[in-house]
């Protein structure tokens, strides 16, 4: 909630004081991309660059929870991050366990965020939108995002949602 008599675009404005530039990492999760050109993360990293946040960490694992888990506690447990991005397994396949994996890791949760990202993405793709296990809360202290696995939707969920609201939410999520 906003504080009594401060304006949204006033209540935005402390968070970029706070945090005009993110450190943050990003982890593909994929059985079929390992190796390969990861389109998600070179759209993630260019335009967290052009928008003066930095890339610090990026990592490819495995569709298993043991996986994705070990590599996104480990950089919870990061100091110097602020946001920890997943692209992959967000699906309805056996395969698509990300959602399940880091779900426990969250303190609280940002209904928003999904609801959002899919009413977005139902303009672009249609019904096939509510496939998507899109999610995003705080964790230990960082936003913790989860993105299905596709450039297309990484830049989608950057550019309308995340990167606008970035430094605001990292304020909401520490104060």
């Amino acid at each position: 909630m906003r504080e009594e008599g401060q304006a949204p675009a006033e209540h935005r404005a402390k968070g970029k004081e706070a945090w005009p530039s993110l450190v943050t990492a990003f982890c593909t999760v994929s059985d079929t991309r390992r190796g390969q050109e990861d389109r998600s993360a070179e759209v993630f990293m260019e335009k967290m660059a052009g928008a003066g946040h930095e890339v610090r960490h990026r990592a490819q694992v495995p569709d298993e929870k043991e996986a994705i888990r070990r590599v996104v506690a480990g950089w919870l447990a990061d100091p110097h991050l602020d946001a920890i991005v997943t692209s992959g397994g967000t699906g309805l396949s056996g395969r698509d366990v990300t959602v399940a994996a880091l779900r426990p890791l969250l303190d609280k949760e940002i209904p928003g965020f999904g609801e959002l990202f899919r009413w977005l993405s139902f303009q672009e793709i249609g019904p096939a939108a509510m496939l998507s296990g899109a999610l995003a809360g705080a964790a230990a202290g960082k936003l913790l995002v989860i993105l299905p696995g596709s450039p297309k939707a990484v830049a989608l969920a950057l550019d309308k949602l995340l990167l606008p609201e970035l430094s605001h939410l990292l304020w909401e999520i520490r104060r």
